[in-house]
């Protein structure tokens, strides 16, 4: 669901930046701390261990140990990864960019279909492209927080 924070955005100052990230419910940063805050701690442990901790022939077999696994990270293609991934979220963002609904090719169709150029064919083709964007309206109301705060009651989408 698509978190909008267009208001908060437009009057944050400069150094109220770290504010408007800890009210972010969607922020990336809320998604990782959990893994960055083991990352540091494992980090730091080790750091740890290696300054202070070890001898000088554990020292030597840990330098080896690092550069052994140094030369097989080489192997993983990393970039190969990468463009892997990015393709396919470029491909599932996409995917849900074709499926939206679009009224227009269905007003060609029924323009196309519903014949009679008198008033009767007219109001027809107008009726039946105004149950489309209700359709439309309604379907998009349950997945946008947008469009549900500009129609949040029946009354607003009858208005």
């Amino acid at each position: 669901m698509t978190v909008t924070y267009s208001s908060k955005v437009a009057n944050a100052t400069f150094f109220g930046f770290h504010r408007l990230l800890l009210k972010w419910k969607g922020s990336i940063y809320k998604l990782l701390y959990r893994e960055f805050i083991v990352f540091a701690t494992l980090y730091t442990a080790i750091s740890v261990l290696y300054r202070y901790i070890l001898s000088n022939s554990h020292l030597r077999f840990f330098e080896k140990l690092s550069i052994y696994c140094d030369k097989y990270a080489e192997q993983i293609p990393v970039t190969f990864v990468l463009g892997f991934y990015v393709t396919l979220v470029v491909n599932r963002w996409w995917n849900q960019f074709v499926n939206l609904p679009w009224p227009d090719r269905l007003m060609l169709l029924i323009s196309s279909c519903v014949q009679g150029r008198d008033e009767y064919g007219r109001l027809l083709r107008r009726t039946l492209m105004r149950y489309v964007n209700l359709t439309s309206l309604l379907i998009f109301r349950s997945v946008s927080t947008a469009v549900y705060k500009r129609f949040p009651t029946m009354d607003h989408v009858v208005g």
